[in-house]
């Protein structure tokens, strides 16, 4: 995530888990910066807010539980994170539409996903609907064992 987090950035991580990556988002972001963990499940928000504890981080995180239905945020970001989790999602074009409301003006979301799990022509569809979703492509990092996407909102 370096060169694409900066000191304080408000980064939300969507499908957050037991805050793999939070936690080094969070150093990213400093003690000015904010990660905001998003996940449907309790006991990984339970899980990654422990961690945060105990690295020292927690000051810099926030934990939001979703709904099935909606991320539910009324925060603004800087930057967003998908990692492994969208091929989770029934509807994707909704998430799409309420990362991009999401984001400042800007603002970027990384999308990836795991190649043993999604086809490459899921994941063409993917990044269909999020171009139809008000997105364009900035670029397609390489990610290790995956597919990976850099989307940026259409002005």
């Amino acid at each position: 995530m370096r060169g694409l987090v900066h000191e304080g950035n408000t980064v939300l991580d969507i499908g957050c888990g037991m805050g793999y990556f939070s936690l080094p988002l969070a150093r990213l972001v400093g003690g000015s910066g904010r990660v905001i963990c998003v996940d449907l499940q309790k006991e990984m928000l339970e899980a990654a807010s422990k961690r945060a504890e105990r690295a020292g981080l927690a000051d810099v995180m926030t934990f939001h539980q979703s709904s099935s239905e909606r991320l539910g945020l009324a925060e603004q970001a800087d930057f967003a994170l998908a990692f492994w989790m969208i091929h989770e999602v029934q509807n994707k074009p909704k998430l799409f539409q309420e990362v991009r409301g999401s984001l400042r003006a800007g603002g970027i979301f990384l999308v990836v996903e795991p190649k043993m799990h999604v086809s490459k022509a899921a994941f063409e569809a993917t990044i269909a609907t999020a171009l139809a979703s008000g997105f364009e492509i900035l670029s397609r990092p390489i990610v290790k064992i995956s597919m990976a996407v850099l989307l940026k909102p259409v002005k």
